[in-house]
């Protein structure tokens, strides 16, 4: 067992300088490999990770923007349907006060004709009438003349 010993002891004298070499690799090693290294990737993952937020916050705001876009687009589609049922109202209204004043004026019209046809009418009533009396008279005279004309001719009459 001292012979283990001793063995373990010499083995552990002999490993101190390679116990001191790792340990002086690992203090280089950690200040001009593993610093820089982490450093050079900890600037990356900050890059990333940054670019990926910019990125996300680009999206909201463009998804915010199409959002704003459509909500005034409904708006001025909205407001187009509105003047456009505005227009279509007055221009029913302008035509429905052309057709008003268009009876209004056929009625005019036709209740001018009727009272000159009843005028014409009056008038040829009247023609007719003096015209029937002097026919009448006519006939009558003929018919009278003619009778006491035949009454004298048979000894009637005076």
């Amino acid at each position: 067992m001292t012979e283990i010993l001793s063995w373990i002891g010499k083995l552990l004298l002999q490993s101190v300088p390679t116990v001191i070499f790792v340990f002086l690799l690992l203090v280089i090693l950690e200040r001009w490999l593993f610093r820089p290294l982490t450093a050079v990737l900890k600037k990356r993952e900050d890059a990333t990770v940054g670019a990926l937020a910019r990125a996300r916050d680009q999206a909201a705001q463009a998804e915010a923007r199409t959002r704003e876009y459509e909500v005034a687009f409904r708006a001025a589609r909205q407001e187009v349907y509105r003047v456009r049922e505005a227009d279509r109202r007055a221009a029913l209204a302008e035509r429905e006060s052309a057709l008003k004043t268009a009876r209004e004026e056929a009625e005019v019209w036709i209740r001018k004709a009727q009272e000159d046809l009843a005028k014409q009418i009056e008038a040829a009533k009247q023609e007719l009438q003096s015209a029937l009396q002097s026919l009448a008279s006519g006939i009558a005279e003929t018919v009278l003349g003619e009778s006491s004309s035949a009454g004298r001719e048979r000894g009637v009459g005076p």
